[in-house]
């Protein structure tokens, strides 16, 4: 009987239906070292998880990253949750991890995720509800431990920044039963004194140490605050529950103070440059504008309003004596031109005629009398001359 022979790939995609049929391969934690941890451009994290006794492949996709809460990198103790799969291609297991917890942390960390994703659903972390720090704080409340080196940090810090300034400490219980009640007690008593910003926090340790600041009447606390706040918990690596529900998150107790308290001592040596700068400035544009007034007096000297005046009345009393010449000369002209006219209408005078010794002939009617063909003998005329008027009688006619 001949024997069935298979293919690479089905015999890859066989175990691989093995491997997910298994119940305990679905859905299976795993605790190890991480090594050759590479974060791949995709956003894909590309690892795996070792202890004494063997390795295995891991992947962690872009999608289930958003669930986690920090960095992976060589050398990290972590546990895993997931599936055991077969990628076909290369026909080797790996674990696909859905997600991923530091290990020691145990429930801490999972309340902690569960509370930070609960008040992320409520929007608590949203920035549209972030308050600006003052740039001016007078009035500095801080919520801490009365004794460490954080409360000092920050006493020292906002002196040397502004000597003036006033600092409100609340004692608070940081760490043990009762601390995050203490810490959200110790809030709310100074957000009811009209403080410019608070602090709250204290120095590093362990999750469990950070475990007040990680509960929800403290985060609660710090949203309902009225008074801007900065958080400063642990050291800078440490992220807590306070610290995303804050204004604004510190990484220190000493960096806390250095963002809450201006540097007074700065601005005024500051504002004194800049003093000194604008009384340069304006030094150098007084001199600027005084020439510029010398300049403008002399031109206003050459250009004065009353020699302008002077010499705008010699113009018109040019443009006057200029006019009467025209004017004079115009009516000498028409003068002459009138006299012409008269004599050639005292040349033209029927009267000037008469007193040359000529006569003006009419009939009995008035009509002129040119033509010896207008009368006959017996007809009355009158005839017309220099001095007087005759009446005659046409004896006879006679054309010439």
């Amino acid at each position: 009987m001949q024997q069935k022979v298979y293919s690479v790939g089905q015999i890859n995609s066989y175990i691989k239906m093995m491997f997910t049929q298994d119940f305990v391969l679905n859905r299976v934690s795993i605790s190890g070292e991480v090594s050759n941890c590479k974060y791949h451009t995709s956003g894909h994290i590309y690892f795996s998880l070792k202890d004494d006794t063997g390795t295995i492949a891991c992947v962690m996709f872009a999608s289930a990253r958003k669930g986690l809460a920090f960095r992976l990198s060589d050398g990290m103790q972590v546990i895993a949750d997931g599936s055991v799969s077969v990628y076909e291609r290369d026909g080797k297991y790996q674990l696909y991890v859905s997600r991923m917890r530091k290990d020691g942390a145990g429930l801490l960390y999972e309340k902690f995720l569960a509370l930070k994703q609960e008040l992320e659903d409520m929007g608590m972390f949203s920035p549209e509800y972030k308050q600006p720090i003052p740039s001016f704080v007078r009035k500095l409340g801080v919520v801490t431990a009365p004794t460490g080196a954080a409360v000092q940090d920050i006493i020292n810090i906002s002196r040397r920044r502004s000597p003036g300034i006033q600092i409100i400490l609340y004692p608070a219980k940081v760490q043990g039963d009762g601390a995050a009640e203490s810490v959200a007690d110790g809030i709310r008593a100074l957000d009811s004194l009209g403080l410019d910003a608070m602090i709250v926090g204290r120095g590093g340790g362990s999750i469990e140490d950070l475990w007040a600041f990680n509960e929800e009447p403290v985060a609660r606390a710090i949203f309902e605050c009225q008074t801007p706040v900065i958080s400063a918990v642990g050291h800078e690596t440490d992220t807590t529950i306070a610290d995303l529900v804050a204004d604004l998150r510190a990484p220190t107790p000493s960096a806390a103070a250095e963002l809450a308290v201006p540097d007074t001592v700065a601005i005024a040596d500051r504002l004194l440059a800049q003093k000194a700068a604008m009384d340069r400035q304006m030094r150098s544009r007084i001199t600027e504008y005084r020439l510029r007034l010398e300049q403008e007096q002399t031109r206003l000297n050459y250009a004065s309003p009353i020699q302008r005046v002077r010499e705008q009345r010699q113009r018109l009393a040019d443009q006057e004596e200029s006019f009467d010449r025209a004017m004079k000369q115009l009516l000498e002209a028409r003068k002459h031109a009138l006299a012409l006219y008269a004599q050639k209408l005292k040349n033209g005078s029927p009267l000037e005629k008469l007193a040359q010794g000529y006569a003006c002939v009419t009939d009995e009617a008035g009509s002129r009398v040119y033509s010896v063909g207008q009368v006959e003998a017996g007809d009355a005329i009158r005839i017309y001359v220099s001095d007087g008027c005759l009446e005659a009688d046409v004896r006879r006619t006679e054309k010439l």
